[in-house]
């Protein structure tokens, strides 16, 4: 029975994958598509994936509809747009014969790709904003501090002492900004840091944390370090726990007291629980007296005390479980694009800045996007969707880079030929083709090695929900920069 379980589970996941992930490009050249026809524009081929077909159709519109062997994008033949016949294959259309489009014809349509992914988004964010909402780890919604971890293992293997406690953090404080910038969250801490770029005048790296401490407002300047095998930049501490009930059992402590379904416990005794562990302590302290709880409770803050007891199994245990670790916002989906569209702006900052820490071996190639689709697919729809949205703008920003095959590549060979006010020399143009789509695909053969190696590495978790132990960017999708595949039309 487990094991029909396991095999409809992955199965299902493996449909959510096609679903989801073939999706997102199948909008993205839908986009193309149907500008280009509203346009006026000859289609000769539109295919999902690239290389040797692996089945084909004509249409009655007289467009070959084909499915191809490299699952890295897809494209539109429009033989008007660009000479692309190196990369797509020969066409069967004159094009001698087919007229030259206008410039504004030529953005609309190589924009159009990208505006529909916005609007796949835009449409799903309507789903985790009125339904699913978007989840997130109990520990990654909090910018507090839980622990400070006294070492690091760098880079090297070597135990150091950690950034954090060398600069002074303490449990319980609150970061408000990483190097000026608003946080929320401690996702936002581990990215924030992994992406930074700051450096001192003794070759360093350095990262300036604006913390809240008790009543005041205090700056402390960390000299992160790399570690993992991401290398990537990490001071060293844990973040607060959100520690909400479940239903107590019939007949306990906790009930008689008044505790109830979805109470968190934010106090013990007037002091922070910052964990479970500081909630169990507190607890114990039972066998000399009465222990108050302060909790929250629909937006107001209420107190429970737990009777003293001699037995000291009995103090800790007041028959409560806590939740899963998986809590729901329920972010606007214009909340949801821009949140999405601001991480992958700054990843593509990182990875150009020679001062980040962040380079090409950080990035995730189609194997990674997918792998991390069926991972996130056995968690539950929400998950899906929220990381759905993530690579859609992701996919509709990357294509709009003014790189050759991309279609801000497109936009900007239109944009340099009315400038110039004649068409650009076509063998300039196949060449420029040619040229960037073969280190395109370099890069996503070195890039998809990493990821091979990050999913075969057992001393590094597969791509998932995960909670990071010590401000860790796990490789969970959005804190990691992504390579969406190549989409041309």
């Amino acid at each position: 029975m487990e094991l029909l379980q396991n095999i409809l589970s992955n199965l299902w996941a493996v449909l959510l994958v096609i679903l989801f992930f073939g999706g997102s490009i199948f909008v993205h050249e839908l986009g193309h598509f149907l500008a280009a026809r509203r346009r006026g524009m000859h289609v000769d081929r539109f295919s999902i994936g690239f290389g040797p077909k692996i089945f084909s159709w004509h249409g009655k519109d007289g467009v070959e509809y084909r499915v191809s062997w490299l699952p890295l994008g897809g494209y539109v033949a429009l033989p008007q747009l660009a000479d692309m016949r190196g990369i797509e294959g020969e066409t069967r259309t004159d094009l001698s014969k087919l007229p030259q489009p206008n410039y504004t014809t030529k953005v609309i349509v190589s924009a159009a790709g990208a505006f529909f992914n916005i609007l796949f988004a835009f449409v799903l964010g309507l789903i985790v904003w009125k339904g699913t909402g978007e989840p997130s780890n109990n520990t990654l919604v909090t910018s507090t501090v839980a622990e400070v971890r006294p070492t690091l293992t760098d880079s090297q293997g070597k135990e150091v002492p950690s950034p954090a406690s060398l600069a002074g953090l303490k449990p319980g404080d609150t970061i408000l900004k990483v190097d000026g910038n608003p946080i929320s969250s401690f996702w936002d801490i581990v990215e924030q840091l992994a992406l930074s770029s700051g450096w001192n005048d003794q070759g360093k790296r350095q990262t300036v944390f604006t913390i809240k401490r008790a009543d005041q407002i205090l700056e402390l300047t960390l000299n992160p370090i790399r570690s993992g095998q991401e290398n990537l930049r990490r001071v060293g501490f844990t973040p607060v726990e959100i520690l909400k009930i479940d239903a107590p059992r019939p007949g306990s402590t906790a009930e008689k007291v008044g505790l109830q379904k979805d109470d968190i416990i934010v106090a013990a005794n007037q002091k922070p629980t910052l964990n479970a562990s500081d909630l169990a302590d507190e607890l114990k302290l039972r066998t000399k007296g009465s222990v108050s709880l302060t909790i929250t409770r629909a937006g107001e803050t209420k107190t429970v005390f737990l009777p003293a007891t001699s037995d000291v199994k009995e103090s800790v245990d007041i028959g409560i479980e806590l939740q899963a670790g998986i809590v729901y916002t329920h972010p606007t989906p214009w909340q949801q694009i821009d949140n999405a569209a601001m991480k992958t702006v700054r990843t593509l900052t990182a990875l150009v800045n020679p001062r980040s820490d962040i380079g090409v071996s950080n990035m995730s190639s189609p194997i990674m996007i997918a792998t991390s689709f069926f991972a996130l697919a056995k968690e539950g729809m929400p998950f899906v969707l929220w990381f759905t949205i993530f690579v859609n703008v992701n996919l509709a920003i990357f294509n709009l880079l003014p790189i050759p095959v991309l279609d801000g590549g497109h936009i900007l060979f239109a944009t340099m030929a009315k400038l110039r006010g004649k068409s650009l020399p076509a063998d300039f143009v196949a060449t420029a083709q040619s040229i960037f789509m073969v280190l395109l695909l370099s890069l996503m053969v070195y890039v998809g090695y990493r990821d091979v190696r990050r999913l075969t590495y057992t001393g590094e978790e597969k791509p998932a929900k995960s909670t990071p132990a010590q401000n860790e960017p796990a490789p969970a999708p959005p804190a990691a920069p992504t390579t969406p595949a190549p989409a041309t039309p």
